[in-house]
């Protein structure tokens, strides 16, 4: 298998603060009929092992209209399902949004371009 283009990471601040981020991002899939299937919280999770971190959340969602006849049609693209954004707060307190962006990622699997860019819409 040849080497694969790495995909950069988009970054954006958020105005508001991390929870409130959380919540409007969560309606914002689900306002896209989309649906979160899980929410990873890492800072509760490092918790767990006597550490500390500041918070730090990652929802995973999708819809599965979208993905699968990718997936059936480029089963290699499952890696990059579902969709995933990291929301972050750094030690000062400002909120960071986190994700990859999906149609380079899915490229990068050996999707066509064009199928890949009808996921676009959910990043």
């Amino acid at each position: 298998m040849p080497d694969q283009e790495i995909v950069l990471l988009i970054e954006r601040l958020s105005p508001l603060a991390f929870n409130l981020t959380v919540e409007r991002l969560s309606q914002a899939i689900a306002d896209a009929g989309m649906r979160t299937f899980a929410f990873i919280d890492h800072a509760g999770n490092v918790k767990e092992a006597g550490l500390s971190m500041p918070a730090s959340t990652v929802l995973t969602y999708g819809k599965g209209a979208g993905g699968t006849p990718i997936m059936l049609a480029y089963p290699r693209a499952a890696i990059d399902f579902p969709l995933h954004v990291l929301v972050r707060e750094d030690s000062d307190g400002q909120t960071t949004i986190s994700l990859y962006p999906i149609a380079a990622r899915l490229e990068a699997s050996g999707v066509p371009s064009a199928l890949a860019a009808l996921l676009a819409p959910g990043e």
